[in-house]
Formats: structure tokens, sequence, C-alpha cells
């Protein structure tokens, strides 16, 4: 039996809490949404379940995939076990076509598309902004090792070609997705979240948002889109989840 300890940390969509187990934590999903670095907060009703069970399903398709990830199971709703990582100070973001501030940055119109796709790596820290950063910051900073980045790299595009291909046949595209990894007992595992939250996912014929945007833009009610991306994986009409 699982007995939740301690907050260990608190961040913008989730809580994490130790466990009896100093190796397994358990992750908290909640309905705040925070946009512009913490200049526009609020809540998308049901986000915590959905994300919950968005994580669940991608998390599966990795192990399906033999991609190690920090991914235990699903306790109830809101909640998930999963293996206690230490977490690289490096988000990594995969990017497919042009969106938010890459389009601001290179002056290209959204939806441009990207190919090969782009990576990009992020100095982890909300109060500065996770501003771009390169191999030779990691290196000099001591963020990470080279072999902890390229493998790193090579799994951000391993998993960028399992969930395009899997979201395709729901006709829903992965326009860009970021990603956290954490160090496991000499072990690099892909952790933290995949979710709307981190990710765009547009509509394959409408190129409407189904992601955070929905909120971060005010394009339309988040909490449907939501609702809509979780029913399209599971396959499932009038889902509640």
């Amino acid at each position: 039996m699982i007995h939740t300890g301690e907050l260990i940390r608190e961040g913008k969509s989730k809580r994490i809490y130790a466990t009896d187990d100093p190796d397994v934590a358990v992750v908290y999903f909640k309905d705040e949404a925070i946009a512009y670095h913490g200049l526009k907060r609020g809540r998308i009703l049901g986000k915590g379940e959905v994300n919950n069970a968005i994580c669940k399903t991608f998390f599966h398709l990795l192990d399906e995939n033999g991609i190690p990830n920090h991914y235990i199971e699903q306790l109830d709703s809101r909640q998930s076990l999963i293996k206690r990582c230490d977490i690289l100070p490096v988000k990594l973001k995969v990017r497919n076509r042009v969106a938010g501030t890459l389009g601001e940055r290179l002056g290209l119109p959204d939806g441009t598309p990207l190919d090969p796709p782009v990576v990009e790596f992020l100095y982890k820290g909300s109060d500065m902004e996770d501003p771009l950063i390169n191999m030779t910051h990691i290196l000099a900073l001591r963020m990470a090792t080279r072999e902890e980045m390229e493998a790193a790299t090579e799994t951000a595009l391993r998993i960028n070609d399992v969930i395009t291909s899997y979201m395709r046949e729901i006709d829903v595209e992965v326009i860009d997705f970021q990603l956290e990894f954490g160090r496991f007992h000499g072990e690099i595992l892909v952790a933290d979240e995949l979710t709307p939250d981190v990710a765009r996912f547009w509509d394959a014929t409408t190129h409407e948002p189904l992601d955070i945007d929905c909120f971060r833009c005010d394009i339309r009610d988040a909490a449907q889109a939501y609702q809509e991306l979780l029913h399209r994986m599971m396959g499932l009409e009038g889902c509640t989840c």
C-alpha cells in the first residue's frame, strides 16, 4: 500500500509527493492553468484528470516501443506512481512546425513545416522564463554530460516518431512538445509529463488547437479541447474521465 508523504515540489500543473519508498513518488495533477510565465492564471475544469489519463496512455506507448521512462502506474483519477528521478535542469523541445515563440524569433508564420524536426534546449527555471541554451552552455555549467544530452536528443526524436504516428491515426497533428529527463540509478529516463500542457496538438483538418493554447490565447473553451483530445485517444465518445 502506498502512503503519500511530504510534498517534494509543486509546479504549474502538478504536485510531487514522497512515499515510503525513496525510489518512488506520487504525482498529483492539478486543474490550475498558467501561461506567459505566470502573467495569466486560471483553472481548466477537469484538466488534472485528463492529463493523468493522457500521461498514462503516452507513457504506456513509450513502454511498448522500448523507451525508458519514469511511469509506474495510475493510482486514481488524478494521481499516478512514478520513479523518483533526479531531473536534469535542461528541457528539450521538439518542433515539427513553427508555432509560438519560434515564429516570433524567425519571422515565420505559424504552421510552417520543419523537416527534419528542430530540437531546442531550454534552461529549466520558471523565474528565468526557460531561456534557450546550447550544448556549450550545458557542458560549461555542468548541467549534463554530452553523452546524456545526445541520448536525450536521440530519445526525443524517437518519441516524436512514435507519438506523431499514433496521433495521426486520430486526426491530430503534433506541432511541438516539451520533454524533461531524469537520472535514475545511472539510467536516463523520460520524466515529468507529456500532456497538452506542454505540447501543441492541432486538429489535422481544421488546425484548431487541442492544448494549452486554447487557454493561453482565448481561442476556445480549453476544458472542451482537452476532453476532445482525450476522447480521441481513448476511442470513446462521451468519456467523462
